[in-house]
């Protein structure tokens, strides 16, 4: 059986359908779109800026004062802090600037999966050379 795809929020805020906190909703999966990208923008700058030894350097020293400069919101600040992967999504950060983070921490894509799936790393690895998940 073939999925069908959701309209995306643009088609339905042009359609009258929905409105921008109306967001789409697919099962088992993280959508980033406009609002995530507003909301999680200050977060994603501040992973955006380990490209820079120094910055990696200063985030090491005092993580904190480090979060305070992007001003981050509170949540986002403990989800950075405590490592909440999970909720640095929900925050609006991208995969791809979260994953920044998991990198300084020495993290693997497939821990960040395994989070994301509630798997543990070697389950997650062993789901993929399997051929992936299932989706009916």
């Amino acid at each position: 059986m073939l999925a069908t795809r959701s309209p995306s929020t643009a088609t339905m805020l042009r359609d009258g359908k929905a409105s921008m906190s109306e967001k789409p909703q697919v099962p088992g999966t993280y959508l980033f779109g406009l609002e995530d990208s507003r909301l999680g923008y200050p977060l994603n700058k501040l992973f955006a800026s380990f490209k820079a030894e120094q910055n990696r350097l200063d985030f090491q020293r005092d993580e904190a004062a480090y979060c305070d400069r992007f001003g981050v919101s509170a949540d986002q600040r403990t989800a950075i802090l405590d490592r909440d992967w999970t909720a640095m999504l929900d925050l609006g950060g991208s995969i791809f600037y979260v994953f920044k983070l998991a990198q300084l921490d020495k993290r693997s894509m497939q821990y960040l999966g395994g989070v994301f799936t509630g798997m543990t790393t070697e389950e997650f690895m062993d789901a993929l050379k399997a051929g992936g998940r299932s989706f009916g």
